[in-house]
């Protein structure tokens, strides 16, 4: 009975391990089968078996493509079934993703976030008018709420908009604007709300509690 048994370290090594070995032995075995009618057969009960593992995932969109990829992806692509999907090749998973632009640019204030000037940059193209009055003045109160967040507890109106003014090249102008923000403490009362209920536990715990 010793003699008999294995170790992971003898075993060939799985291709996709989150599926463990039983679906690994069932890919293997599906692909020895001759007829090919048996095969299409347990290849789609090896997919529901696959399917059962990840229930959260249903929702997913192209979830049976996904699982479908998967299994020829187990089988080293020697499986030869009829599938509802393109096989995919070898060389499609060994190519190199493409990389990803990261934003290079260095803002003069950092802590507005690359976000509000892709926002300002959106609201110079648009024309004159009271869409585009609004959303500047809405990148005027978020970027004020960002002020506050990184920096102090109020901030004058006034250095608001000169900020926009620069971020915009002089294209986005409320520096004589008779407009009011957001107040520095409405702000700051948004932000301890959203604190206390994001999950933290008060610091008296469970002592004191009225037990009946």
């Amino acid at each position: 009975m010793i003699d008999n048994l294995e170790y992971n370290t003898e075993r060939e090594k799985l291709i996709i391990p989150e599926y463990g070995r039983h679906i690994q032995k069932m890919v293997d075995h599906c692909i020895s089968l001759e007829d090919r009618d048996e095969r299409n057969k347990i290849a789609k009960s090896i997919i529901a078996v696959m399917g059962n593992l990840n229930p959260h995932l249903r929702d997913v969109p192209d979830f049976q493509h996904k699982l479908w990829d998967q299994l020829f992806i187990i089988s080293d692509f020697k499986l030869d079934v009829d599938s509802p999907f393109p096989m995919p090749s070898k060389e499609e998973l060994s190519e190199r993703p493409e990389p990803l632009t990261y934003p290079q640019n260095h803002p003069k204030y950092r802590f507005y976030g690359n976000n509000i000037k892709k926002m300002i940059d959106v609201a110079c193209s648009w024309e004159d008018g009271d869409m585009k009055d609004g959303l500047v003045l809405t990148i005027a109160n978020h970027m004020k709420k960002s002020f506050l967040n990184w920096n102090k507890d109020t901030v004058e109106d006034d250095v608001i908009f000169q900020h926009l003014f620069e971020l915009s090249d002089g294209k986005l102008n409320m520096k004589d604007s008779s407009e009011d923000l957001t107040n520095s403490s409405e702000l700051l009362k948004t932000k301890k709300r959203y604190q206390s209920s994001n999950g933290k536990k008060s610091k008296k715990g469970g002592r004191g509690r009225k037990r009946y």
